[in-house]
């Protein structure tokens, strides 16, 4: 095999790399499409198996800014739990601290000796 094999080589099989690419994001943009009935899935699907470049090639064209609204929306549907977590927890005081374990005490969930600790911790003396 000469250089110009060896590029062709890489070069035809990156390209056949990217061409399964775009048939899995079809068929995944397929299947997360709630819109779209079952049979016509059913048929893109049999396109894609029996003539797939040309398949691909009008499901681009034809479905590729809902199918940019699909993706977007998977990607941003978690953010609002994500956002849940970045949250700061409110600031506490020592005297909320206090007034917890002191609580916790009365109720009996917690020793005399743990409300003295508790209570230390709070006002900063580890």
């Amino acid at each position: 095999m000469d250089f110009w094999g060896i590029v062709g080589f890489f070069f035809w099989t990156w390209v056949f790399v990217c061409y399964l690419v775009l048939l899995f994001w079809v068929l995944a943009d397929l299947f997360r499409d709630h819109e779209l009935n079952g049979w016509w899935k059913a048929l893109w699907i049999i396109c894609l198996i029996f003539v797939p470049f040309v398949t691909a090639l009008i499901y681009l064209i034809t479905r590729g800014a809902s199918m940019n609204e699909r993706s977007a929306r998977a990607r941003y549907a978690d953010a609002p739990v994500a956002e849940d977590y970045s949250k700061p927890e409110p600031s506490r005081t020592p005297a909320a601290d206090i007034a917890q374990a002191k609580e916790l005490m009365d109720a009996g969930t917690i020793t005399p000796g743990e409300f003295d600790a508790l209570k230390a911790k709070a006002m900063g003396g580890y």
